[in-house]
């Protein structure tokens, strides 16, 4: 079997692991890593300051981890196939999205604005108290949109291309550029690096993830919105997410929001009707039939592959 066939079937037992259990509900790796990374951003401040801090806290916060993944990965044999999935689960979230998701939509639905305003609070980093029924769509929208993006398809795409380190890697700096990638006094140069390798790391799959919405969805609005819409956004990545996301729903997103007390003028993203409750689950649905395409995708090529380490002995036989 080929290697790449292996990590194919590795990656469909993540993605069964997390749509059969969601997030670790106690003791969350990633909890634990934020403790780590905040410690790591006191040590390191208390002796220097600037860009080259920032990078250097960057690579004591996530390289040490990766290399205890590709250590233990190599520890045995076989432990690749625990290290490697059980890496794969805790990077992805696609159960906790949609369960975060549905929460928002419920009490949406229902007229009860007060709970949907709490719930949304939990997933996005706007002010959301004073947010009317379309503010709190848009807003739940916009972050299913993305984070389909940051807390799956990413995931995936490294670990397609490095296994469960390659995953590791992606969610941990993921995590360190929600952390520290701000353009606040406090982080613009020391969070430069995280939001910068971030951006990196994301550039292919950001763009991956923005086909599938438009595949998936109405896919010419969806190509006509990333194209004309996703450069407005400063963010490289988010913007083609989010402008395909909103075209390929048919919905208009975007628009002013506060952040840190400030009011934020944002570009539009999409064509359509304001997002209602049904908006959000529908962005669920899109992320979901979306990785149902990447696995199947996957698979494909993996039977490609398996061809290819078939044929290969044969011909040398035949040669001999």
């Amino acid at each position: 079997m080929s290697a790449f066939a292996l990590l194919v079937l590795k990656l469909a037992a993540g993605l069964f692991a997390d749509r059969l259990f969601g997030e670790v509900r106690r003791f969350h790796p990633l909890v634990g890593f934020g403790r780590w990374a905040a410690w790591v951003e006191g040590a390191v401040r208390r002796h220097a300051q600037g860009r080259a801090a920032g990078v250097l806290a960057w690579s004591l916060a996530v390289l040490p981890w990766v290399a205890i993944a590709l250590a233990l990965r190599a520890a045995h044999p076989l432990a690749h196939w625990a290290v490697d999935i059980a890496l794969l689960y805790f990077a992805l979230g696609g159960r906790s999205l949609a369960e975060h998701a549905e929460a928002i939509a419920t009490p949406l639905a229902a007229g009860d604005i007060a709970r949907a305003r709490d719930r949304v609070s939990w997933i996005v980093s706007r002010d959301t108290s004073a947010l009317d029924a379309s503010g709190v769509a848009r807003a739940g929208t916009e972050s299913v949109l993305e984070n389909g993006n940051d807390a799956v398809f990413g995931a995936v795409f490294w670990f397609l291309v490095a296994g469960g380190a390659g995953a590791l890697l992606f969610r941990l700096a993921n995590t360190l550029d929600a952390m520290w990638g701000y353009r606040t006094p406090r982080y613009l140069s020391f969070g430069w690096a995280a939001a910068r390798i971030d951006d990196l790391l994301n550039a292919l799959p950001a763009r991956l993830t923005a086909l599938t919405y438009a595949l998936l969805g109405r896919t010419a609005r969806a190509m006509a919105c990333w194209r004309t819409q996703a450069p407005t956004w400063d963010s490289p990545n988010a913007g083609p997410v989010m402008a395909a996301g909103a075209g390929a729903l048919g919905v208009s997103l975007g628009g002013t929001a506060v952040y840190h007390g400030k009011s934020e003028a944002r570009p539009p993203l999409g064509e359509g009707p304001p997002p209602d409750a049904a908006t959000i689950r529908a962005a669920v649905s899109l992320v979901r039939r979306g990785v149902l395409l990447w696995l199947a995708l996957a698979a494909l090529l993996a039977l490609f592959t398996l061809d290819a380490t078939t044929v290969a002995p044969l011909s040398g036989a035949a040669h001999a």
